[in-house]
């Protein structure tokens, strides 16, 4: 069988799938409302397709049972989204036409018109690996200190990050946009290179005036800073990129005597999120945590998906209720285990379960990148952005990332609590959200296995049931009044 008929069959297996179910579903439910249903397989032969609504009944035979109850709610949702690095801005601004750059920009921050309505977002205080060059805001023309920083400038973002970054408030005013360095200016560490290095003692307060005076010029600029972090993953020193090593017992002195205290007596923030690293050493945030001097000025824990499990998070946030989480990076790519895990996994592990361990937010890495994974100055040759832009023709590939982010960003609005729901079952994983505005209740399951999965949902008195196709994520959306007034 040649691959286009291995793909037509594909196909009208999955269409099959989704009429079984629909069939299932009609025939154990003879009264109820609609339930919305959307489903995106992993070779996306199905792509954020609406299927054909279900209904509740009063039964629905199923082993697999996820319950839905809407009384228990936890954390308040910022929301989902991406960062515009450097090398998503410059392609954006400069490889799109006017047309082009409008309508992938409405089509990912808009809410009209199956936009995905994307919420959160993540700047880079100077460059990151998915830069052109390496630079910070504060370069001296000799390389010596500078602690007035009187060579402060934002110059290098104005002709990319700047512009693009207002576009997309101007669809999405709701975003809220954090900012993370990759490192401070060079003559402010130890290795006097933004390559490797600490940053020394004695730069502490220039460097929380670095930070904050990013967040007045941004601010000049349009472009609200609602949070920062002293340092994107402060555990990893880079030898090709920026990068700067800023232990538990640094950050906390940084953020102790420093930077917070700043923050305190301007009165109108930004937040100050900790660690923004990965989840394999959970003992670095608590170490900041525990900081009496610290902890005070210390809103949340930012979180990275490359080492450890999610589950990180919850023992975390338990030791310190009063800080949120959220998790501010993780990159789709050409690796194991997501090469082979694909939507489903991204959908399990960055959306589902994040959220179900105490995140108001998630974030994907590049929001864009081009067709050689770049453009990327040192770090992840084989790392992608949600979306894949053309550089020769502007035409835009739509990736696992923007799937898994559109199956939630454009059903759970900024505001949404999440809401309690049976922990994962019979390979399906799921987190439920109640929406501020309307009420409407959004269910999202991911489904990792070979074969497809029969399940039922069960809300306030009430069941259906419905057939997932083998490895697909979905989105089930329905109004709980109606659900009790049956």
């Amino acid at each position: 069988m040649n691959t286009t008929s291995r793909k037509q069959s594909r196909t009208l297996l999955t269409s099959l799938f989704v009429l079984a179910s629909s069939i299932t579903s009609l025939a154990s439910a003879s009264q109820g409302p609609d339930v919305a249903v959307w489903i995106t397989t992993a070779d996306h032969t199905m792509a954020l397709a609406p299927s054909t609504p279900t209904r509740f009944g009063r039964d629905a035979s199923a082993t697999t049972k996820i319950l839905v109850d809407d009384a228990q709610r936890y954390q308040e949702m910022v929301g989902f989204g991406a960062s515009l690095t450097d090398s998503s801005a410059w392609l954006i601004q400069n490889k799109l036409d006017d047309r082009q750059r409008d309508a992938l920009l409405k089509e990912l921050f808009g809410r009209g018109n199956g936009g995905l309505g994307l919420s959160f977002s993540r700047l880079t205080i100077g460059a990151s690996d998915f830069s052109r060059h390496h630079y910070s805001l504060a370069d001296t023309p000799d390389g010596k200190p500078d602690p007035a920083l009187e060579h402060f400038s934002i110059a290098p973002n104005r002709g990319d990050v700047i512009p693009v970054a207002r576009a997309m408030l101007a669809i999405n005013p709701q975003l809220k946009i954090m900012a993370s360095p990759w490192s401070a200016p060079g003559w402010m560490k130890d290795s006097n290179s933004l390559i490797q290095g600490r940053l020394l003692p004695e730069y502490y307060d220039a460097f929380s005036r670095y930070l904050l005076k990013y967040v007045d010029a941004y601010a000049a600029e349009g472009i609200p800073i609602f949070a920062l972090t002293v340092q994107n993953e402060p555990d990893y020193e880079p030898k090709d990129y920026p990068g700067m090593r800023i232990n538990a017992p640094a950050r906390a002195r940084l953020i102790g005597d420093h930077l917070g205290p700043l923050i305190a007596a301007r009165g109108a923030g930004p937040l100050i999120f900790d660690w923004d690293h990965n989840w394999d050493k959970p003992e670095e945030p608590l170490g900041v945590l525990s900081d009496p001097k610290a902890n005070p000025h210390v809103d949340a824990v930012a979180w990275h998906c490359y080492g450890g499990e999610v589950s990180a998070q919850t023992p975390v946030r338990d030791a310190f209720p009063d800080k949120d989480a959220y998790m501010t990076e993780c990159s789709g790519g050409d690796w194991e285990p997501v090469r082979s895990g694909g939507l489903p996994l991204q959908m399990k592990n960055i959306i589902i379960r994040s959220a179900r361990h105490w995140a108001r937010g998630a974030l994907f890495w590049n929001l864009a990148l081009d067709e050689n994974n770049g453009p990327y100055a040192g770090g992840c040759h084989t790392c992608r952005g949600v979306v894949t832009i053309d550089s020769r023709t502007g035409a835009v590939t739509r990736t696992d990332e923007y799937y898994a982010l559109a199956h939630a960003s454009r059903f759970v609005r900024p505001g949404a609590r999440r809401i309690a729901s049976s922990d994962a079952t019979a390979g399906l994983d799921n987190v439920a959200f109640r929406n501020a505005d309307d009420g409407s209740l959004v269910l999202l399951v991911a489904n990792e296995a070979k074969q497809p999965r029969h399940f039922s949902v069960a809300h306030a008195g009430h069941a259906f049931g419905y057939t997932l196709p083998a490895r697909s994520v979905a989105t089930f959306v329905w109004k709980p009044d109606a659900v009790q007034q049956d």
